[in-house]
């Protein structure tokens, strides 16, 4: 994986995809639904996916478990571009409901995250290149061993040369003030934090995208770039006191499900060509509104 740019850490699990539904439906009740589909997924492996999608070079690592579920898992990626840990046990399987306008909701099993190491992750880091290169840790509040070496992590990965970006997600227990904390300290080291805005909300304090733009960038250290991400509304950038913009297409939408891991594939991949963040929010947006448009889903133009 010589000259490979993008680097990509964290979670890979089996989503059931089903939907739409409108409501949740009533204890003891049964409904229909109209799509199922049984999918790769979880936030690294979304991002994973749709770098191969786009043809991008990019380097994945991750886990799961040893069942049918981790070997069908491992077959749905680009082998050339994975190196797999092999955790004993049962798959974390990721039910998504899709609600009717798109949105959705998830059911989470704990599985093979549960027991996965930041140290494996660690002894299997390369080296980057020469030149822009990017390393992405995402889904770490899924992954108690991970969220607790995150900082291990992103230290390691800035020793060997990679700029480092964090999409940890959103904490199962919500913001508390551990987790405030350990948010804090992953925006201290990481170069890039992608969030979305309810995230970026819910870190600052603040209600609104702009306030909480304004709190979380002024926390970063010059040439850090904050990125928060907005749906329909496209995406925000804030770099050394600018802020850039990238409106989303207007399409029809299939589900959102993993739409902000395929935004931060193309985003990063542009960085490492050498974009400034208005180009690289352009082509985040695109691959995220191409492939909340498609079945199967398609990443490329």
């Amino acid at each position: 994986m010589t000259g490979v740019r993008i680097l990509v850490l964290g979670n890979a699990n089996v989503d059931l995809v089903l939907g739409e539904i409108d409501g949740w439906p009533r204890i003891g009740t049964e409904i229909r639904v109209e799509r199922a589909e049984m999918r790769a997924g979880g936030s690294a492996g979304n991002s994973a996916l749709a770098l191969a999608g786009m043809g991008v070079p990019h380097r994945f690592i991750a886990s799961t478990g040893s069942d049918p579920n981790g070997a069908w898992l491992r077959g749905a990626f680009d082998a050339a571009s994975c190196d797999w840990i092999d955790d004993d046990g049962a798959t974390t399987l990721t039910v998504g409901i899709v609600h009717k306008g798109g949105d959705r909701a998830f059911l989470t099993t704990p599985g093979h995250l549960d027991t996965a190491r930041v140290e494996e992750l660690v002894a299997r880091l390369p080296d980057a290149p020469l030149g822009p290169a990017f390393a992405l840790v995402s889904g770490g509040f899924l992954m108690p061993g991970i969220r607790a070496g995150t900082d291990d992590l992103l230290d390691a990965l800035t020793a060997r040369g990679w700029r480092t970006a964090i999409d940890p997600g959103w904490p199962p227990e919500g913001w508390q003030e551990e987790t405030l904390r350990l948010m804090g300290g992953w925006l201290a080291r990481a170069d890039v934090a992608l969030l979305n805005e309810v995230e970026a909300q819910a870190i600052a304090g603040k209600e609104g995208t702009a306030p909480a733009a304004e709190l979380l960038a002024a926390r970063l250290a010059p040439g850090r770039i904050l990125v928060i991400k907005q749906g329909e509304k496209g995406a925000g950038a804030w770099q050394g006191g600018r802020n850039f913009h990238a409106a989303a297409p207007k399409v029809r939408v299939i589900d959102t499900v993993g739409a902000g891991d395929t935004f931060n594939a193309g985003f990063l991949a542009a960085l490492a060509k050498g974009a400034g963040p208005a180009a690289a929010l352009a082509k985040g947006v695109q691959a995220a509104s191409r492939a909340v448009s498609t079945s199967p889903r398609r990443y490329g133009p």
